[in-house]
């Protein structure tokens, strides 16, 4: 991705007007706007809206959010948003991808070995709570992001909610 060059303490400190004017904005927005990764102006969120977990907990991440039934999974580029609500399915390892497939809508495969790090975010997004899991690749940027799923009123199912807050709690201790 292409950034206008800043001084990265003025980028930061801008990024971070912006959230305390509009904590509920679109985090890829902000970074854009800012010359910043998405993992910067995650980096800036409060420490309880932003849990880090280390990249070697992939596996058990995975395995965590297949338990949670249908999720949205969203990749979010510069020129798109694409979401797939689907149940995570079963995953391998080899020939250096994380190789996705089953009887759901999901599949593909996906660049572990570029895994960073993974965020558990709890962020405010147009007025609304909302709960996410976000891998980041070592370039900072996200990969993708698992969304707790939302019901028919757009309240986030709260089976889901209380699994995404034990597994805030376990991956982040």
């Amino acid at each position: 991705m292409n950034r206008p060059e800043r001084h990265p303490s003025a980028a930061h400190g801008a990024a971070l007007a912006d959230l305390a004017e509009r904590p509920d904005g679109v985090l890829e927005a902000i970074a854009e706007k800012h010359g910043l990764s998405v993992r910067e102006v995650v980096d800036l969120l409060p420490s309880h809206a932003a849990v880090r977990v280390a990249a070697g907990h992939f596996d058990e991440v995975w395995e965590e959010i297949r338990g949670w039934g249908e999720v949205m999974f969203l990749v979010h580029g510069r020129n798109g948003v694409f979401e797939i609500r689907s149940a995570l399915p079963a995953g391998t390892h080899g020939r250096g991808y994380f190789n996705i497939h089953g009887d759901v809508p999901l599949g593909g495969h996906l660049r572990i070995d570029r895994l960073a790090d993974i965020v558990f975010v709890d962020p405010p997004f147009f007025g609304r709570r909302s709960l996410l899991v976000q891998f980041f690749d070592a370039d900072r940027d996200t990969m993708f992001e698992i969304f707790v799923a939302r019901d028919a009123t757009r309240e986030l199912d709260a089976v889901q909610t209380a699994k995404f807050e034990t597994a805030r709690r376990r991956f982040g201790a």
